[in-house]
């Protein structure tokens, strides 16, 4: 994980996330935790996946694996991906649409690639997040929430195209319920076009899907895979640089207390972390219905 120096004033850093190839040409690419910049709001993990052309037989394939004291947030760019759960939910996820799986004290998934998907192959390429709980919440009673494309507010104007994916902005509010003030938007944007990015979110950063962005009145322009993060109360109007731009909004208030990571656990006590370790080592979380693979807990 590496920083990219800018003379941009309002720009706190730009963190430029380290590429994992996990075979096949498939490519992660994990914005957060860093060593620069632990959490962004309440943002703690943030992957790009993909994006990648599959062949016909070959799919996504990560077994079951547990979560504590988080929300996982899936949102598609291109392909499908199926999602089980140990609550019993199988749902299939495409662009636009958003999987929000509550872990609480803990819940076990899979994601997979679907038999039809996986034997015409095809593309994938995605964002996925966890949302740390505030502490109250940290041990709510795990759930699985849908929203489909057609449910998640949209605004079109002077070449700009918003989707409040969960969170609040620009006066939409996403069905998506969460646990914290929150900022995730998908922004489209024309060559040129223009996009305020107000300051009523403590903390805020762009994802740079495709293309490059600008702050309007500074030099240099921000890539394709860099998380900016920009510091608080800065009025900032992005700019789409020679070209269309996609980015991704990310923020919200940070948490009260700092939260502590390892592998799919998170928690703002370290003996719970422990706890969630020989809970999942002893095979004491619900199973996934079906399923009777299982990633074992890291060294």
């Amino acid at each position: 994980m590496t920083l990219r120096e800018t003379d941009i004033p309002d720009v706190e850093m730009i963190v430029l996330p380290p590429v994992r190839d996990l075979g096949d040409g498939f490519q992660v690419r994990r914005a957060l935790p860093s060593h620069h910049r632990r959490m962004v709001g309440p943002f703690i993990f943030f992957d790009q996946m993909g994006p990648v052309t599959l062949s016909p037989g070959d799919g996504l394939d990560v077994r079951p694996h547990p979560h504590i004291g988080l929300a996982t947030v899936t949102y598609l760019l291109e392909g499908e991906i199926l999602h089980r759960d140990s609550l019993g939910s199988v749902q299939a996820i495409r662009p636009g649409a958003v999987n929000w799986m509550t872990a609480g004290h803990g819940i076990v998934h899979s994601e997979r690639s679907a038999d039809d998907v996986r034997a015409s192959g095809g593309p994938l390429f995605g964002l996925q997040t966890w949302v740390a709980l505030p502490k109250a919440h940290e041990e709510t009673a795990p759930a699985f929430f849908h929203h489909g494309a057609d449910a998640i507010p949209q605004a079109d104007a002077e070449g700009v195209t918003l989707r409040v994916v969960a969170g609040a902005s620009d006066g939409m509010t996403s069905p998506v319920q969460t646990f914290s003030d929150m900022l995730y938007v998908d922004v489209n944007l024309a060559p040129g076009a223009r996009y305020k990015l107000s300051a009523e979110h403590i903390e805020r950063a762009v994802y740079v899907i495709t293309g490059a962005v600008g702050v309007e009145g500074q030099q240099g322009a921000f890539a394709a895979s860099e998380l900016v993060i920009f510091k608080p109360g800065a009025e900032i109007v992005l700019r789409a640089e020679g070209g269309p731009a996609r980015i991704m909004l990310v923020g919200g208030e940070p948490l009260a207390e700092p939260r502590h990571i390892f592998w799919n656990f998170v928690s703002s006590s370290k003996e719970r972390l422990e706890q969630a370790k020989a809970d999942w080592r002893a095979q004491r979380f619900p199973a996934v219905p079906g399923e009777t693979e299982f990633i074992p807990l890291p060294a």
